[in-house]
């Protein structure tokens, strides 16, 4: 049987910031939004659905990252690893047993989804919930699963970028508008990084498992390439925000975690070298959305 330990790597805590960001960025730009109507910030409204919104992105990641361990364990796609530990691959846990503890965090998210949809009476979002759980299983899972077809970065801009930055705004607060949008496609940007360094790092495991992730159809040098865009363009689609916002400037910080990565990166580091670049990147979504968030609430 698995250890504690072990499940907790193969819940993949390197992934979460990916989780926490957008409920970030999403919460930033709807108290920014209050601030300037003439009720100001209801605190007890914002808290509560903000952390609702965090459950739900944290139980989705998590039950997206069971769903890949088994799904990849049981096709035999990690079976010659050169990344983090994998339950299924590794023969530590039962396939059935990875199985269902991603239907169970699949399914918290989906509990946690509707009371946040409950509270906020914005029950057409019922159906973008009810995508996000499929998107998430059948990322690896599935007969045709659309991770293997190079599509994996794409849902992740949409889900982890667009859906959840703009739903949590839109839980909070009703009134959408281009920051919520611009600030969505900065946090989708940096979760695709996310999943490229995992993808550029397994080209030739994928290659050879017939996982055809957008990496290996880019190839190294151009999937090298558009990871260095991910880093960088977040920062360029903050600008406009800093004109109407300026204490947005304090993303800027941030930048400097992007070196690290992009040096690594660009330098072209394979295999386990890229490892560290997983949670530098991480680090750097986690941070941009924490300055993002002080930036639009000051």
């Amino acid at each position: 049987m698995a250890s504690l330990s072990q499940w907790v790597q193969g819940a993949r805590p390197r992934t979460l910031p990916a989780a926490f960001a957008p409920v970030a960025a999403g919460t930033g730009v709807a108290i920014w939004q209050l601030a300037q109507q003439p009720g100001g910030v209801d605190w007890a409204l914002v808290v509560p659905r903000a952390l609702l919104a965090l459950a739900v992105a944290l139980c989705l990641q998590i039950g997206v990252n069971y769903a890949n361990d088994y799904s990849d364990g049981i096709r035999g796609t990690d079976d010659d690893r050169v990344g983090p530990f994998r339950l299924t691959g590794s023969r530590a846990a039962a396939p059935r047993t990875v199985k269902a503890a991603a239907i169970g965090a699949l399914a918290a998210g989906a509990l946690f989804g509707i009371v946040l949809i409950a509270l906020a009476q914005i029950w057409l979002m019922l159906l973008v919930g009810a995508a996000a759980v499929a998107a998430a299983w059948f990322y690896t899972g599935g007969k045709k699963p659309y991770g293997y077809l190079g599509l994996g970065e794409l849902f992740v801009f949409v889900f982890f970028g667009l859906v959840a930055v703009n739903l949590t705004a839109y839980a909070i607060t009703p009134h959408p508008n281009w920051v919520a949008l611009l600030a969505s496609i900065a946090i989708g940007l940096l979760a695709v990084a996310i999943m490229l360094t995992n993808n550029l790092r397994d080209i030739p495991t994928d290659t050879i498992a017939g996982k055809r992730t957008l990496a290996v159809r880019l190839g190294d040098r151009r999937t090298r390439a558009l990871f260095a865009v991910t880093q960088l363009a977040p920062f360029v689609l903050m600008v406009p925000v800093m004109v109407v916002q300026w204490p947005v400037i304090v993303v800027l910080l941030a930048l400097p975690l992007a070196i690290t990565p992009l040096r690594i990166v660009l330098r072209g580091a394979g295999g386990r070298e890229l490892i560290p670049v997983l949670g530098a990147s991480g680090r750097l979504e986690l941070v941009f959305s924490l300055l993002l968030l002080l930036g639009l609430c000051l």
